[in-house]
């Protein structure tokens, strides 16, 4: 698929991408801030353009939530994870990665600044993948500690990069987590876990699934449902 940039007065540099598959205009702005646009083989060029000039306010609004959800990464500052140590650091003629166990080392080029949205969205491809590993390696476990503790029962388990929900449980018990629960604090974490435990037996979120919930909680549901609405997992599509 062929890709076309087009600058677009107040919005900036916009990626468009037709695609024969698609059935209407799709336009995304990523955590790095690209934005981008995905539109049918009957729509033109210059009609996409337009929709995007059209939701000039909207990718404004998409722009200031993903500041606010994304910090930005800052020059020569050093991140720590559950397990890990990442230094973001200039250096060289391309990107690179470095690890020495469990210390990460991300240079970007000398040529670029680190404000750069190219920049920071390569710099957080390569935290999302340090998060999925790191999610692989934590939250499965804890799941069947919680599970074991509380006498719940379920069957698969996976870890996604989920563009709308922390968790979610199918009608056959299999458990979906997104990788971005490493970013939450431990108590969150358990309480999207116990979340999705507890639709292995109610399947919806009426009364009875909100008491069940805060008796797994010690009485905190509602205050860490309540908390959890300041983090936000990734921007949705207009």
């Amino acid at each position: 698929m062929q890709i076309q940039v087009v600058h677009i007065n107040s919005v900036g540099q916009v990626s468009f991408c037709k695609n024969s598959r698609s059935r209407r205009i799709r336009l995304s702005v990523s955590p790095g801030l690209t934005i981008r646009v995905s539109y049918p083989a009957g729509v033109s060029l210059e009609e996409a353009v337009g929709f995007v000039e059209q939701q000039r306010v909207w990718i404004s609004r998409q722009q200031q939530k993903l500041r606010a959800a994304h910090p930005r990464f800052p020059e020569e500052t050093e991140l720590v994870t559950r397990y890990h140590r990442i230094c973001i650091q200039r250096g060289g003629t391309k990107f690179s990665v470095k690890q020495n166990a469990f210390r990460i080392e991300i240079f970007y080029p000398s040529s670029q600044s680190i404000d750069h949205p190219e920049v920071q969205g390569k710099v957080g491809k390569i935290m999302t993948e340090i998060y999925r590993w790191e999610a692989r390696k934590y939250l499965p476990g804890r799941l069947k500690e919680l599970a074991a503790l509380h006498g719940f029962r379920y069957n698969r388990v996976t870890i996604r990069n989920n563009r709308s929900n922390w968790g979610s449980c199918s009608g056959q018990n299999n458990i979906s987590l997104n990788l971005h629960l490493m970013k939450l604090p431990d108590h969150l974490i358990d309480y999207i876990l116990l979340h999705e435990l507890a639709h292995t037996r109610i399947k919806n979120h009426g009364p009875g699934f909100y008491q069940l919930l805060d008796s797994l909680t010690g009485g905190q549901a509602a205050h860490w449902k309540a908390e959890i609405r300041k983090y936000h997992v990734q921007a949705p599509e207009p």
